[in-house]
């Protein structure tokens, strides 16, 4: 990374990480020590408000996949750009591949990488089934995955919203998951893996519903 782009980077990060602590009132909480080495992380996603986020108060530079349309508007884009999104075009069978290959690159290069396993964001606030992707990248890279879970930007900026309202967020990161301990299932591990992710993320949820995320 230049000095330059290095640079924008933490401007835009502390920006957005005062910005949200002051209009949203956001809050973040660790359940446990950021591992040294790189990790995959995996969260819910309600808003476009949530890789701006993560990318504001994450301690490293996460890169994650975003639409090409994302990118359309030049300030939005420069944004999500410096907090480390890389523009995708339409997924097909091709492009899909294209990304795993270039996630798999992105850790085997020491990146921080941030996925969305639920495909897209959710219409209605709560999570959704996880698509198999993530798990897959986590077994075959062997990167440890960390989950977190996001509350209240769907009432901030829902999708279909342009405007982001005072609501209160809140971001609690969980327990780190190993794909080491599914590797000796052979092919349930996989399948057990995307099971232990999903309810990592359904037990950050309820936490936050019960109010001990905030």
């Amino acid at each position: 990374m230049s000095w330059w782009n290095r640079l924008f980077y933490l401007l835009t990060r502390g920006f957005f990480a005062v910005l949200l602590k002051i209009y949203n009132r956001i809050t973040v909480r660790w359940t446990e020590a950021l591992p040294d080495r790189n990790v995959i992380l995996i969260a819910n996603h309600c808003s476009n408000l949530d890789p701006i986020i993560l990318g504001s108060f994450f301690p490293r530079q996460l890169r994650y996949l975003a639409k090409s349309e994302l990118f359309e508007s030049k300030l939005f884009g420069a944004v999500i750009r410096a907090l480390g999104a890389v523009p995708v075009e339409k997924q097909d069978s091709q492009s899909a591949g294209a990304a795993l290959r270039g996630f798999l690159k992105l850790l085997e290069d020491g990146s921080d990488v941030l996925l969305f396993p639920e495909g897209g964001r959710s219409s209605d606030g709560t999570l959704q089934p996880l698509e198999g992707g993530a798990a897959l990248i986590a077994m075959k890279s062997g990167a440890p995955v960390l989950p977190a879970s996001i509350s209240g930007t769907f009432e901030a900026m829902p999708m279909g919203s342009s405007v982001v309202r005072p609501a209160r967020i809140s971001v609690v990161f969980g327990r780190i998951i190993d794909p080491a301990d599914y590797a000796a299932l052979g092919r349930s591990g996989r399948e057990k893996l995307l099971e232990a992710m999903q309810g990592a993320l359904a037990d950050l949820e309820r936490e936050h519903a019960s109010g001990r995320g905030s």
